[in-house]
């Protein structure tokens, strides 16, 4: 069976699938919470027709404290995963190195539709919440999103060929990302409308289903396997993989190590203001002022779609004529106009509004992808993605947990507060981008250059 080095199909499946379950997940335990909370039922005229603007009526207290409660489920939840999920994620994808990059691609696949089944008998058989617990828990030990991330950037890595290609294929695998949110986004909405829960985790079930398939047996590996390598789970095997995480920074020299040591740090920062912002969204739409009703969430998280398109077309033109720290910072400045916004937004218009003050928003992520996998040998490309995803899903939790319980304390008095915080982080990585620049990060410099001037000052070899 002939097979193919298009990862592409992989991305768009996995991501569609967990992108429609995402914005299901949170609106249908806010809906149980409400029904827990208030002993009546969920309609659905009550995010819309009858949003209660005045603080001291009943169904606005009602709607605070489910709100609050939402958040802090969302929180425990994202909690109980992240122990499993880090070590996994570094262990997976560094294993791709010399194991193959399948391996980081199928077990968060499988994880899905593991997730996907829980989801869908807790929706249909009305199982008690904390089945949302053990689901987190075993897809984190499957590696979940952040390793399938990182699996995919290798993957992509692996298969690039020059700088700037590197780094547009890096971009277009952000927008692939970004386009399957924004329709997966659109058709939650209708998903909840017309057929319900519990089919649209079956859609995803299925959606996952075949992306294994895929994988399986059309998906062409990019790591040439030898007999010496095909033990993968010897103790050998594993030492080679954690060792390889190591020396990535061990055997570096000093201006490698600080470059790659401040672009993490800016990723870091930069998806720990976006994501924790994100996390907190649909809360924010759900509640006063905002009161949208499933579809306008659902179109308000497809709009996303065109921000992820603009942001690869910006990577796209500004590589052209810009160098990268400097595209970095346009993507931050336009960032911090979407959040300042998204705090002062009393409108649909204005929130909607939103997503054309991020345009460019999404554009930091692959050109600090690309940025740390230029200055990284192509034998280290997997060691750096594990780091990424790794550092990608700490960050994310965290972010999540931070700004939720943030949420949660300020939702009564200040709804957008999370906003200007999330606004206020940027500058953080702004900061550690101006000292990549003061460091003396060439981007068109060769990794064979990096290695010769490595050695040439006396330091270790990187082969």
């Amino acid at each position: 069976m002939k097979k193919f080095f298009l990862v592409e199909p992989v991305v768009v499946l996995y991501c569609f699938a967990s992108y429609l379950t995402f914005p299901l997940l949170q609106q249908y335990v806010y809906r149980r919470v409400w029904q827990e909370t208030t002993n009546s039922s969920f309609g659905q005229n009550q995010t819309s027709n009858e949003c209660e603007s005045n603080k001291s009526s009943p169904f606005y207290i009602d709607q605070k404290e489910v709100q609050k409660k939402t958040s802090l489920f969302s929180m425990s939840m994202d909690l109980s995963g992240l122990i499993p999920s880090l070590l996994m994620t570094l262990l997976i994808v560094a294993y791709g190195d010399r194991h193959g990059r399948k391996a980081s691609l199928l077990l968060p696949s499988l994880g899905g539709l593991l997730t996907s089944f829980f989801y869908f008998g807790i929706s249909c058989f009305s199982w008690p919440l904390y089945i949302f617990f053990i689901s987190a828990v075993l897809t984190g030990f499957l590696g979940g999103f952040a390793t399938f991330l990182g699996g995919c950037f290798a993957y992509v890595a692996d298969i690039s060929h020059g700088a700037k290609q590197k780094t547009i294929r890096i971009a277009l695998i952000d927008t692939i990302l970004g386009v399957s949110s924004g329709l997966a986004g659109i058709l939650s909405g209708y998903f909840i409308e017309y057929v319900g829960f519990t089919w649209s985790f079956v859609t995803a079930c299925i959606l996952h289903f075949v992306n294994i398939l895929y994988i399986i047996f059309f998906l062409q590996e990019t790591v040439n396997i030898s007999e010496t390598q095909a033990n993968a789970f010897s103790a050998e095997g594993f030492k080679e993989v954690f060792s390889g995480v190591f020396l990535l920074f061990k055997t570096a020299s000093c201006k490698k190590r600080s470059l790659i040591i401040s672009m993490l740090f800016a990723f870091m920062a930069f998806l720990f203001g976006q994501y924790g912002a994100f996390s907190v969204f649909t809360l924010y739409e759900l509640g006063t002022p905002i009161c949208w009703d499933a579809v306008l969430i659902g179109w308000g998280s497809a709009l996303n779609t065109f921000v992820f398109v603009t942001s690869f077309l910006g990577v796209f033109l500004f590589t052209k004529c810009l160098s990268e720290p400097f595209i970095i910072f346009i993507g931050l400045l336009s960032w911090i106009t979407g959040m300042l916004m998204t705090a002062f937004a009393k409108t649909t218009l204005l929130m909607f509004l939103v997503r054309a003050a991020i345009l460019l928003a999404f554009m930091p992520f692959p050109i600090l992808r690309s940025m740390m996998s230029k200055v990284v040998l192509d034998s280290e490309q997997g060691a750096l993605f594990a780091c990424i995803a790794c550092l990608e899903s700490l960050t994310g939790t965290i972010a999540a947990v931070v700004f939720s319980s943030v949420y949660a304390a300020t939702v009564a008095w200040l709804p957008g507060f999370s906003f200007f915080l999330s606004a206020g982080l940027m500058l953080i990585p702004m900061s550690l981008v101006c000292a990549v620049i003061c460091i003396g990060y060439e981007e068109e410099k060769p990794h064979a250059l990096l290695v010769n001037e490595e050695e040439s000052d006396g330091g270790d070899p990187l082969i």
